[in-house]
């Protein structure tokens, strides 16, 4: 679902920075060689992505659900050089793209993949916080990763949730499939939540953003 009209959002588009090569080559590759395309951040919210990690300069970030490897990407442009970023993606398939994807991009040497059910694998990660989280995963799981993700934000990290406008579902309450009603439990959680500081986006399919206060 497109929340504002695909002319404005190519306009946008047009007036913005494309992004990296190989970032353009992984586009085009992703929607010629995957079923679901559209699970892909795509330009205008993959540079919004970038600018987010550069201004923050996160030593630690950790992104839930890879897919091809486009938004880690992204997010890895703002690392450091002793900087580190996991990326967890449930399915073997996607591993070949993703990483001849890094492989090519200056950050290659900071970026893991991780293999598995995130909710199994984040416990098991060799950093136990993080400075930016990137959620883009199974929906219905959403106010999990929130109960296990919580006290792992840092101190003045930033935590980003894709999805949660979900094609405006989320405003209709006769929609009650598992999908939309985690993305409302994850969402009133969020911001509910003292230590958090919070901003909701009509970007892509919405982009909750959740900044944890300095002092608790």
């Amino acid at each position: 679902m497109h929340l504002v009209s695909e002319d404005i959002e190519e306009y946008c588009f047009q007036h913005s920075d494309a992004g990296p090569e190989y970032l353009q080559a992984l586009y085009r590759e992703t929607h010629l060689k995957t079923l679901y395309p559209q699970m892909l951040s795509g330009p205008l919210q993959g540079r919004f992505l970038a600018w987010v990690s550069r201004m923050l300069r996160p030593r630690t970030i950790l992104e839930v659900g890879t897919f091809t490897g486009y938004s880690a990407l992204c997010l890895a442009e703002g690392l450091p050089p002793e900087g580190q970023l996991f990326s967890l993606e449930a399915d073997p398939e996607f591993e070949e793209i993703a990483k001849r994807y890094w492989s090519q991009s200056p950050y290659a040497d900071r970026m893991h993949w991780v293999l598995g059910n995130a909710l199994e694998t984040i416990p098991k990660l060799p950093v136990q916080n993080f400075d930016l989280i990137f959620l883009d995963a199974d929906k219905e799981n959403y106010p999990a990763y929130y109960t296990l993700l919580r006290d792992r934000l840092n101190p003045g990290g930033l935590w980003l949730a894709d999805n949660v406008l979900w094609s405006g579902k989320v405003l209709n309450a006769a929609v009650q499939d598992k999908e939309t009603q985690g993305l409302r439990r994850f969402a009133q959680r969020i911001a509910e939540d003292p230590q958090l500081e919070t901003l909701m986006l009509p970007l892509r399919d919405g982009l909750m953003m959740a900044r944890r206060k300095m002092t608790s």
